[in-house]
């Protein structure tokens, strides 16, 4: 574990959408399931991607970019979890983790905007 909650949530985050994923049987299911990896394990991605930024605006950018995957995230697991394929006891822990991150990534977005307005003396 790094002293990252944010970089270390979206791992575990990421492992566990990995899972339910090869868990899902059903063969009609399989483009939702797909679109959910890419999505979940999107979100950590560009979470850790954005550790090796270039400067603020690519940080700020790789966030945004991980923020609007976990949005997807949550429709596709929402979707999964409405139409039955995933339940209730899988559904409802996953979506808690992905709002956990929605909003450290919110919060981190945010922050980091304003350090870079207070940078450029604005």
């Amino acid at each position: 574990m790094s002293e990252n909650k944010l970089l270390d949530l979206s791992f575990e985050f990421a492992v566990a959408i990995v899972n339910l994923v090869d868990g899902v049987t059903a063969p009609k299911s399989s483009y939702m399931t797909d679109q959910l990896a890419r999505a979940g394990t999107s979100v950590g991605a560009n979470i850790h991607e954005a550790q090796y930024a270039q400067g603020t605006k690519d940080f700020i950018s790789k966030f945004e970019i991980a923020l609007k995957e976990c949005h997807e995230t949550e429709y596709w697991l929402e979707l999964l979890h409405e139409t039955g394929y995933i339940p209730d006891e899988q559904y409802k822990p996953l979506q808690n983790t992905c709002g956990s991150i929605r909003r450290m990534l919110i919060a981190s977005i945010k922050t980091a905007k304003e350090n870079n307005k207070a940078e450029r003396g604005l």
